[in-house]
């Protein structure tokens, strides 16, 4: 929060006091101009008025030290507010305890909600976990009986069927993501091996859309949570999946640490670029698609961003999209 300059809270206060200067001002015409109907001498009119602007000047200054002072209190309690409203000045006057009362049953209005939402996402947070764990069961179940016999209706129901795993781990995700509670584990992670996790679980569906990969293996370490960072490169792979079939891809890590994925698909709209990591927005090749949830590339970007990490795009329409993932993490250390 910016700090205000203390010039600017006194032109605040004396114009908070202009009605009461202008009052006194008054009181002083008044009697300036019956002091000369009565002649008496000026000098003792002179005198009298310098002590009680001498006074006033003194009463103002301490006036506005107190005003200060209680700005710079409840600007501090403005930064905290939910947990340091018992803190607030003492009410002077019926109209400040009136505000003070306002406060406090906003307050505890305010907390009953937050308790109540709180009770509910634990409670919605429990269902999804659940739901997801027992769901996994008839997931396994049909690939399993699906395996059992290699047809091409077979493949293509194993393909679905891999598309339905990943959209149930993106709401345990989306749900994680959104908790009170940390599910964050930093650490030293060497990149090449999150990598190759990747690869080897979309290998089959790279395979199925006839996908070139060219991958540049690498030996850096990078401090980030693997599941996660896992997470991220897993929903960019499953972009190239489904927007560059019969193309290529390349994967590879800059000397600055950068990690880029390619691929000569569709490409993105230049419009749509700007907004392609907005929650929802699913661009033209959505649309086209009609598929396409626009959740995918928002997770992808609200994960980079609790990771530390920096997510981009730069496409060109008809030639290719590159995602690039800034591993830098300098706000980040190891305990």
């Amino acid at each position: 929060m910016k700090e205000e300059k203390w010039y600017h809270i006194l032109g605040q206060f004396l114009w908070q006091h202009c009605g009461t200067g202008a009052l006194l001002a008054a009181f002083a015409g008044i009697y300036a101009v019956i002091f000369s109907l009565y002649d008496l001498e000026a000098e003792a009119v002179l005198y009298a008025g310098g002590l009680c602007i001498l006074l006033g000047a003194v009463v103002m200054g301490v006036s506005f030290f107190s005003y200060y002072n209680a700005h710079r209190k409840r600007k501090k309690i403005l930064q905290n507010v939910e947990i340091l409203t018992g803190e607030l000045p003492e009410p002077r006057t019926l109209a400040e305890a009136d505000y003070h009362e306002m406060i406090k049953s906003l307050k505890e209005a305010y907390d009953q909600n937050l308790r109540e939402w709180r009770r509910e996402r634990k409670e919605s947070m429990n269902y999804y976990t659940t739901w997801v764990h027992q769901i996994k069961t008839p997931i396994s179940v049909m690939r399993m009986t699906l395996k059992g016999e290699d047809t091409d209706g077979n493949r293509e129901l194993l393909a679905e069927l891999f598309r339905i795993e990943q959209y149930v781990e993106m709401a345990l995700n989306w749900m994680r993501l959104g908790s009170d509670s940390s599910d964050f584990v930093f650490q030293e992670y060497a990149l090449d091996e999150i990598i190759r996790q990747a690869v080897h679980k979309y290998a089959s569906q790279l395979v199925r859309n006839r996908i070139r990969l060219s991958y540049e293996p690498t030996d850096i370490a990078v401090l980030t949570d693997e599941k996660w960072l896992l997470f991220i490169i897993e929903q960019l792979l499953s972009n190239v999946v489904k927007y560059a079939r019969n193309g290529s891809l390349r994967i590879w890590v800059t000397p600055d640490r950068v990690l880029r994925i390619a691929d000569t698909g569709i490409g993105i709209a230049p419009e749509d670029v700007p907004r392609i990591f907005e929650k929802g927005f699913t661009g033209y090749n959505g649309r086209a698609d009609k598929k396409s949830t626009g959740l995918g590339l928002y997770l992808c970007r609200l994960t980079a961003e609790k990771l530390s990490h920096k997510i981009s795009v730069e496409s060109v329409p008809g030639q290719g999209t590159t995602f690039s993932i800034d591993l830098h993490s300098e706000r980040l250390w190891v305990e």
